[in-house]
C-alpha cells in the first residue's frame, strides 16, 4: 500500500477533512480544514470525495518534507502558494502531480498567507474520531499533529475523476465583512469595530486575535456577566479587554463574552498572518 512518511513536519502539520458538523449539542465543534475552498480545490484536483471525507494535510507556514513509499502517490498543493521541490526540482502548485516511490516533496515558507494543503488521491488514513480525521486543537480530538517518522497509509483510489488542472487564486483579504451578531449592544460604540486592526501572533485555529485600540463595553454592561451562549465559526467576540477575537474552525461551542458580529466568509481568516493589517467593515 502506498504511504507518505513525514521527514520533517514544519511548524505545524495537521490532518484535516470536512470536519464534524452537527455535534455542537455534544460540545463538539465542527473543526475541519480552515481554508475550506483550498481544501475542496485540492480534493477536486486529485479526484477525492467531493463531500470532503478524504483527509489532506493542512500545513502552517510551510516546512513540511514527506517521502512517498510503497508505490507512486498522486498529490496536489493548494492554499497559500508555497514554493516546493521534488528531488531539487520545482514542484507545481495548483495542479496534480505524481510522486514516485522514494521521492521527497519539500515545502518552503509561502511568501504570503499561512495555510497550504497537500491533498493525496485516496486520502490519508488515520483513526477517525466522531466520524472525522480532523485535528481539533482546542478539544484535542483527532490524530495528533504530524511528527518526523509518522507514516500515513494512502486510501484506495476513489471513483471520482480528477478535475482539470487550474490554480485556485489564494484569497489574502484586506477587508473582512462583518454581519451583525447577537450582542452589538454590549459595545459603547459598535461602529468603532469597523476599522483597521493588526493580526496578533497569538492567533491559531481556535481564533484570530486582533491588536489595536481596545473597544469599550457599554457602561451599563461593565461589571455584569453574560450567561454562556452558543458561538459559531467566524463569530467576532469582544472580551473585557476590548480586543476582538475572530473564531476559527476549532472555536469553543459556547462562550461567556459578547459576540458582536460574524465574519461573512470565515474561510478568509485562514490566510491571515501575524502582523497583517486587516480592516473590518459592517454589512447590514
Amino acid at each position: 500500500m502506498s504511504a507518505l512518511e513525514v521527514i520533517r513536519p514544519g511548524p505545524l502539520a495537521l490532518l484535516q477533512d470536512a470536519g464534524r458538523p452537527g455535534l455542537a449539542a455534544l460540545g463538539i465543534t465542527g473543526s475541519g480544514a480552515f481554508d475550506r475552498k483550498a481544501f475542496r480545490a485540492g480534493a477536486a484536483l486529485v479526484g477525492n470525495d467531493p463531500a470532503g471525507r478524504d483527509a489532506a494535510i493542512e500545513i502552517t507556514l510551510g516546512g513540511l518534507v514527506v517521502r512517498a513509499s510503497g508505490g507512486p502517490v498522486q498529490v496536489a498543493l493548494t492554499g497559500a502558494p508555497v514554493p516546493a521541490t521534488v528531488g531539487g526540482l520545482a514542484a507545481p502548485f495548483g495542479r496534480a502531480f505524481a510522486l514516485a516511490e522514494g521521492d521527497e516533496l519539500a515545502l518552503e515558507l509561502p511568501p504570503r498567507g499561512v495555510r497550504s494543503y497537500l491533498s493525496v488521491r485516496g486520502g490519508l488514513l488515520a483513526e477517525p474520531e466522531f466520524g472525522s480525521r480532523s485535528r481539533d486543537l482546542l478539544a484535542q480530538l483527532g490524530p495528533p499533529p504530524l511528527k518526523a517518522g509518522d507514516v500515513m497509509a494512502v486510501g484506495l483510489a476513489p471513483a471520482w475523476q480528477p478535475a482539470a488542472d487550474g490554480t485556485l487564486e489564494p484569497d489574502f483579504p484586506a477587508v473582512l465583512e462583518v454581519l451583525p451578531g447577537p450582542r452589538p449592544d454590549w459595545l459603547a460604540e459598535p461602529a468603532a469595530l469597523a476599522r483597521t486592526w493588526e493580526v496578533s501572533p497569538q492567533s491559531d485555529r481556535v481564533g484570530v486575535r486582533l491588536l489595536g485600540e481596545a473597544l469599550a463595553w457599554a457602561a451599563a454592561r461593565i461589571g455584569t456577566e453574560l450567561p454562556s451562549e452558543p458561538v459559531v465559526r467566524g463569530g467576532v467576540q469582544v472580551p473585557p479587554g476590548g480586543l476582538p477575537v475572530l473564531f476559527g474552525p476549532d472555536h469553543p461551542t459556547t462562550g461567556g463574552y459578547p459576540v458582536v458580529g460574524v465574519i461573512a466568509d470565515s474561510d478568509r481568516l485562514a490566510q491571515l498572518r501575524p502582523g497583517d493589517p486587516i480592516t473590518l467593515r459592517w454589512v447590514r
